[in-house]
């Protein structure tokens, strides 16, 4: 997915050709990009924090879905089902709905967090929700 972001920046940079207007098109869209790639790593971070664990394991590629298993109350190893194709999908929504769930937010805030993360981790990590742990 981040390849064919990236591809398609490049395309728009070499869409107008010489005269330089599509090169402003696609740096807008790296300004863009990295700018919503950072607002989701800083929302993680707030989130793992809230949630007692250490923020830096937000950003731990492989480390990071293990933890957010556990903060949704999920088995971490559940974590590592996220790289399986088509399986992982549903396992990503599933442990969505418990961070969602343990952070006393709905379902529907819960798909949220699995499809516009970079929305709703911010929401929930800079918002009013406070975890709940593992009774509620």
């Amino acid at each position: 997915m981040v390849l064919a972001l990236l591809e398609s920046g490049t395309v728009f940079a070499q869409a107008k050709g010489a005269n330089g207007g599509g090169a402003a098109l696609g740096a807008m869209f790296y300004v863009l990009y990295f700018g919503l790639i950072v607002l989701y790593l800083v929302g993680m971070w707030k989130v793992y924090t809230k949630a007692g664990e250490p923020g830096w394991a937000a950003i731990i590629p492989i480390y990071n879905v293990w933890v957010l298993a556990r903060i949704g109350g999920k088995p971490e190893w559940w974590g590592l089902l996220l790289f399986i194709p088509c399986v992982g999908i549903i396992f990503a929504i599933i442990i969505c709905l418990g961070v969602a769930e343990r952070f006393g937010q709905s379902t529907i805030f819960g798909i949220g967090l699995a499809i516009l993360g970079f929305i709703c981790f911010p929401v929930l990590g800079f918002g009013s929700a406070k975890y709940q742990g593992r009774n509620r």
